[in-house]
């Protein structure tokens, strides 16, 4: 089971003005929430960790979950309100955000309040955006990572939130903190620009291996994935599809390379160690097209296993 650790909130996307007003329209959202969505709904065994608001959205949020098959088993319930991040997206298809979320449920995660040991059926655990940036959760996400680092595969997504998370400097500070415990870390290349704006994507990503990860993986849009590896530099090409929007994307991603290699026996740390030039291919090349089959949809709404199969054989 993977056990993903982080946000969940209501992405609001506004549409074009009107007499009357904007039109609006509120759905899940919230990167490690898309991810345990995308793994749920790609078929392996998944837990979300976070804390729900009790109010509407809230439940919206839990019932989703639940509609993807993740468990609930480490979900906790307080008064704080729902995140919102209101998302303006341009002609091109890309996502301008703002959010809203002063003293929010997603935020609210204790250290004391994490489970005092996780059941053996857990075999990895992923993490991201901003909840590693903002307080209590970030120091409860970092207590955990620390924790079981070792014994289960420990995936990081940075995912950065300039907005939410504030200096980026300190931001910056505590994901390097991370990446000790981490044995895959998958971003963008907007994320490694906005941390390192001065260095090329290739060198960020190869520091970061040093510190530790046995793979970086560098998204960077219709240019395709690159994987570091060892002194490997694996590069695969995304698939071309008519773009909706991006939202999601990078999340369902991450929820597909996870699922690959969890399907394939490798999610483990010693799996992930040997992991081979060909496996790492062949798991971008999954994660890639289940990405792109996101891109094809309003919102983050990932596919299934079958689906990105399907889609896989049409383009082969």
């Amino acid at each position: 089971m993977i056990l993903v650790c982080g946000e969940a909130l209501i992405d609001m996307f506004i549409g074009a003005p009107s007499p009357n007003g904007l039109s609006a329209e509120g759905v899940a959202g919230g990167s490690p929430f898309n991810v345990a969505i995308g793994i749920g709904r790609l078929g392996r065994p998944t837990a979300f960790l976070s804390t729900l608001s009790e109010d509407t959205f809230g439940a919206f949020l839990a019932d989703r979950l639940a509609d993807a098959g993740v468990s609930a088993s480490y979900l906790q319930r307080c008064p704080n309100p729902t995140t919102l991040s209101v998302i303006a997206t341009t002609a091109s298809g890309e996502p301008h955000y703002s959010f809203y979320a002063p003293d929010s449920a997603d935020r609210a995660l204790k250290p004391e309040a994490l489970p005092s040991q996780l059941p053996s059926d857990i075999n990895a655990i992923a993490a991201g955006s901003y909840a590693l940036g903002v307080e209590p959760i970030a120091s409860a996400i970092e207590t955990l990572l620390r924790r079981e680092a070792g014994g289960r595969v420990v995936s990081l997504d940075p995912n950065v939130r300039p907005r939410v998370v504030g200096d980026l400097v300190t931001y910056r500070e505590r994901f390097e903190r991370l990446l000790a415990y981490a044995d895959i870390v998958k971003a963008s290349d907007e994320d490694l620009h906005l941390l390192y704006a001065n260095q090329d994507l290739v060198a960020s990503a190869q520091a970061w291996l040093k510190r530790g990860p046995k793979l970086v993986i560098a998204t960077r849009g219709a240019d395709g994935p690159l994987a570091f590896l060892n002194s490997l530099v694996i590069e695969r090409p995304a698939p071309r599809v008519n773009v909706v929007d991006t939202v999601g994307a990078g999340d369902t991603f991450h929820a597909g390379l996870l699922s690959w290699l969890d399907a394939n026996g490798l999610l483990t740390p010693s799996g992930v160690e040997g992991l081979s030039e060909a496996q790492v291919a062949e798991a971008l090349d999954f994660a890639a097209a289940a990405a792109a089959i996101v891109c094809t949809r309003r919102g983050a709404n990932p596919p299934t296993w079958s689906e990105v199969v399907r889609f896989m054989v049409e383009r082969a």
